[in-house]
């Protein structure tokens, strides 16, 4: 959201020829409601920007605004209100993926809230990431353990419409791989893992175990559960990164 809308719009608009049909679902992702919604409101070519997007929703296309937010505080001023009011008035569905932060947002409450205000302001609660394994992360990351119970203790404090978000998810090498839980399996302590989407779609809801690790905050600091020498993707995954 950064560029005019002319130059979005030519890459936008092409999709909607008869050649890209199959085309169906257009995904925006940004975090400009949160840091310049002025980008919606009163940039000089805001409205040129919803009557693309308007245009794009009335040829048939699903257009889905994927916003980043760390806080319910970014959606509290009246004008991130009124970008996110103009943006569903398009008919673009707006769905909330953030970061589990340290420091900022690794309190259950604060994430219970920002779902409950979402819902109540028509986004729909969709990822909560745990930190990437990139850049300068220590400060910012929570660990796994941590992170599921953040997600668990939030979402029992929400109802059902604001239990749509999926998490603690970690897009890592093999996919995107969601912690579901710990149980323990024949006294061992275990996370219970699963990919949300993955390099062969065959490894897709097929759950897998490891070693609980209170300290891991990464798929690569997961050791495999059950007296298993690998997880049950790695060695496909192996060859297909040429390992």
């Amino acid at each position: 959201m950064v560029m005019k809308t002319r130059q979005l719009a030519a890459y936008l608009e092409p999709m909607l020829t008869p050649e890209l049909a199959h085309v169906q679902t257009i995904r925006l992702g940004t975090k400009a409601i949160t840091f310049w919604p002025q980008r919606f409101v009163t940039d000089e070519d805001a409205d040129e920007l919803l009557a693309l997007l308007t245009r794009l929703v009335e040829r048939g296309r699903h257009v889905a605004v994927m916003a980043h937010f760390n806080h319910w505080r970014e959606m509290s001023t009246p004008i991130a209100r009124e970008a996110i009011r103009r943006i569903r008035a398009t008919g673009a569905v707006i769905r909330s993926q953030s970061p589990l932060v340290a420091h900022i947002n690794d309190d259950p409450e604060v994430w219970a809230h920002m779902w409950r205000e979402q819902v109540r302001l028509g986004i729909v609660p969709y990822y909560m990431f745990v930190e990437r394994d990139t850049g300068a992360r220590r400060y910012f990351e929570v660990p796994l353990a941590q992170a599921w119970e953040i997600y668990r203790e939030a979402k029992k404090r929400v109802s059902g419409l604001a239990r749509t978000a999926r998490g603690p998810s970690m897009s890592a090498g093999p996919g995107k791989v969601e912690v579901q839980g710990v149980a323990e399996v024949n006294g061992e302590r275990l996370f219970v893992l699963r990919f949300i989407q993955a390099r062969n779609p065959d490894w897709v809801q097929q759950p897998f175990f490891a070693r609980f690790d209170e300290e891991a905050t990464w798929l690569d600091g997961l050791a495999p559960g059950l007296d298993a020498d690998d997880f049950f993707y790695q060695e496909e995954f192996d060859a297909m990164v040429g390992c």
